[in-house]
């Protein structure tokens, strides 16, 4: 018997996996917005052999803790034992779909959505489950799109931008309300005895490692990406005592941790998390990562130029370079932040399926409920199927995709939607494809800001549940004038985290090699039509003519909607 560990051990070069000889695997679980995904992945040529899924019981928590206490306006949180019960379920599933025996495991990976945060105990425990805490909004999970830090994110970018601090720049000019230092400046100010209580402040995807290993290591994308760490540095503590005395000591006191490089080693699987998940105690357990980052090299994008747009509830758009520039309005810009070796860059839109799901739920008449039904079709088949014989330009309509605010390229979930063209004659399917095309034009504007600073985009590779809708995917390719690659995976996210699984446990050297073997993606399968490509620059140019006039400055009219909502709501 060799004393090489088995994932240390050459692939075999079989077609089969014999029971003498069986091939080594690992895992990969993606841990979305409503659901968590575990996928068994074979290491010597990324075959998924078994996937399922597990639904968080509390879903998003936006208007009201499980005990029945009110949320505000723009809050979004999650409870974190929801996420432990993926790893109960869904990982034990995708084991015996893949009918995998669990000695066959070398590693389990793991991804999250960004940036998604939680108040902690020392030893992990969320404040959220401590007694009396249940009704505090504070002690909970805030998801990435809680975006009730918007005030405290402006003056983070205000003060920043007086004092010159070198960061700055890194993240387009302006800080998101979705990231690390709003939120915890909000916990501080808005709840003083939670931020008290706070021993860590941790990213989503570096807790649920620790709860697989035992080890707390902040992963270096996050750090990079959603908590401002640039060059070995976070903000300094003159500047955080600027925004707030109270706030002197936070990188210290609770955010600051060894930093695990994507693809390395955070320990080995702990007898308690073995146990929840069904895999062999001590397996390598990955340093966590980012959904959509994790997914670029389960896509094959490991060159320079090559953008991955992973379509969900929301899009974020990644892209390595060999190229370092300022971006306005990007999420970051960070060295090695995706691959070793190139600058990763970060941009995105907080809603796309997300509004597509909207307008179902509150457009969708009864009728056309009933047709579609009678052709065996859901309401977004069949919108669709309507949408897809009009012309370019036929509806009449234009749309802003700012329903969940704007990501990329102003940065302000401030911003609200906005339908243009309505008339008495206009159909369900008019405005469904209004707002297809919408969140097209959002994606080609973060495009040319890449392009317009000088960080060339030579190819778009779109992964995520959107795949499934050709219509939309034309319609990007038409839009943005390029060729459209397809993930070759439906995990794509899972398929990335189980590979950097692999790497963590020295299957490969690293993540390129693993992105050669194991990543898979179908190139160019949606080809712009040139006329159709000429019709939607006309489109696009109205587009951009209210993206400037509501996104910065002209007209202020969606602040003063949201500041009278939050009066309202507050004198409720």
């Amino acid at each position: 018997m060799s004393n090489i560990p088995v994932w240390r051990r050459p692939p075999v070069n079989a077609g089969q996996e014999t029971a003498t000889n069986p091939e080594p695997c690992v895992v990969g679980v993606d841990f979305g917005t409503l659901s968590g995904r575990a996928v068994v992945v074979r290491v010597r040529d990324g075959a998924e052999l078994g996937t399922a899924e597990h639904v968080y019981r509390h879903a998003v928590l936006d208007r009201e803790l499980p005990d029945g206490t009110g949320l505000p306006p723009d809050w979004a949180l999650q409870v974190p034992s929801d996420y432990v019960d993926v790893l109960r379920h869904a990982v034990p599933a995708a084991l015996a779909a893949a009918g995998v025996r669990p000695e066959q495991v070398i590693g389990i990976g793991t991804d999250f959505t960004a940036c998604t945060v939680l108040p902690v105990l020392a030893d992990g425990t969320p404040l959220c489950e401590l007694p009396g805490y249940a009704s505090r909004p504070h002690a909970y999970v805030k998801l990435w799109r809680h975006h009730a830090a918007q005030a405290q994110a402006d003056r983070i970018t205000a003060l920043a931008a007086e004092r010159k601090e070198p960061w700055l720049p890194r993240y387009g000019g302006k800080i998101s309300s979705e990231w690390e230092f709003a939120k915890a400046l909000q916990v501080l100010e808005e709840d003083p005895e939670i931020y008290d209580r706070t021993e860590r402040w941790v990213e989503a995807a570096d807790w649920i490692v620790w709860r697989l290993s035992g080890t707390y290591v902040r992963n270096a994308c996050t750090a990079g990406y959603k908590g401002q760490l640039q060059e070995g540095a976070y903000p300094s503590r003159e500047y955080l005592a600027a925004l707030n005395p109270g706030f002197a000591d936070f990188v210290p006191a609770k955010l600051e941790q060894p930093i695990g490089q994507l693809g390395g080693l955070a320990g080995g699987l702990m007898a308690e998390a073995a146990a929840w998940t069904g895999l062999p105690e001590g397996i390598a357990v990955c340093v966590g990562n980012v959904d959509a980052h994790v997914t670029a090299p389960a896509a094959g994008a490991v060159e320079p130029g090559q953008m991955v747009a992973i379509m969900g509830t929301s899009t974020c758009h990644v892209m390595s370079s060999d190229r370092h520039e300022t971006v306005p309005g990007m999420c970051g810009v960070v060295d090695g932040g995706i691959l070793p070796g190139l600058w990763g860059y970060e941009a995105g839109q907080s809603g796309v399926g997300d509004i597509f799901g909207w307008f179902v739920r509150t457009g969708f008449p009864a009728a056309y409920a009933e047709e579609a039904a009678a052709l065996g079709r859901d309401a977004h088949e069949h919108l669709t199927a309507l949408a897809a014989g009009q012309r370019v330009g036929e509806h009449g309509l234009i749309a802003l995709d700012w329903h969940s605010g704007n990501r990329s390229v102003l940065v302000d979930h401030d911003l609200s939607g906005v339908m243009v063209g309505l008339t008495l004659s206009t159909r369900p399917e008019d405005v469904y494809r209004a707002l297809l095309e919408a969140t097209a034009f959002g994606t080609r504007t973060i495009i040319e800001a890449f392009e317009t600073a000088g960080v060339p985009v030579g190819e778009l590779i779109i992964a995520g549940g959107l795949t499934k809708n050709a219509l939309l995917m034309q319609i990007y390719a038409d839009v943005t004038r390029r060729p459209l690659g397809v993930i070759g995976s439906a995990q794509g996210p899972a398929l990335g985290a189980a590979m950097h699984a692999a790497v963590a446990a020295g299957a490969y050297p690293d993540i390129q090699a693993a992105a050669r073997s194991m990543g898979k993606a179908d190139r160019g399968v949606y080809q712009p039509d040139p006329e159709r490509a000429a019709a939607y620059d006309r489109l696009y140019a109205e587009y951009r003519l209210l993206h400037d006039y509501f996104g910065r400055g002209t007209n202020e009219v969606m602040h003063r909607l949201r500041r009278l909502r939050a009066e309202v709501s507050a004198s409720s």
